[in-house]
């Protein structure tokens, strides 16, 4: 018999627009496909110790920030398992730290991905310039491209939300 194409999704959700979208299109083929599927956050540790290294942040606003982050990533997360339930698909989720293409990888590696979702043209929802967080996210996703053992795919479809509530 032959091995299904994909048969574990990874879906990297970093609070964007996009992402979410992502996590829609991954909820959708893994209800057509009836696939595991996997939603991770990851609070970015490294970009903080930077500017904290930095002087951009204070120690305590650092922490403060971090998190901030960590209470978004529960609720990005949480919207993600409302998603699934709305289309009677099972999502596992999983709130990590450090640096978000590593952890990602890691992830779907622990997880036996055999699929990475990713949002395209990410704008990350972090109170930096929009410039900064969109190189930041579009290497992230390049890195993940890079180095991932599985195939990976930049979702870029514009109407997965009408896509979804038929779907």
């Amino acid at each position: 018999m032959i091995k299904p194409l994909f048969q574990k999704i990874v879906v990297a959700i970093n609070g964007s627009e996009q992402s979410l979208h992502a996590a829609m299109y991954a909820i959708l083929l893994a209800k057509q496909y009836k696939c595991s599927l996997k939603a991770v956050y990851v609070v970015d540790t490294a970009a903080l110790k930077f500017l904290s290294m930095s002087k951009f942040f204070l120690k305590t606003e650092s922490q403060k920030y971090e998190e901030n982050l960590l209470n978004d990533g529960i609720k990005y997360l949480e919207q993600v398992v409302t998603f699934a339930k709305i289309k009677g698909v099972k999502v596992e989720t999983e709130l990590r730290k450090g640096s978000p293409w590593s952890e990602i990888l890691h992830v779907a590696d622990d997880f036996g991905a055999d699929l990475i979702l990713l949002g395209g043209k990410e704008h990350s929802a972090s109170s930096l310039s929009s410039e900064v967080a969109r190189d930041r996210a579009s290497s992230t996703n390049m890195d993940i491209i890079g180095s991932a053992r599985c195939n990976v795919l930049v979702v870029r479809q514009k109407d997965i939300e009408k896509l979804f509530k038929i779907g």
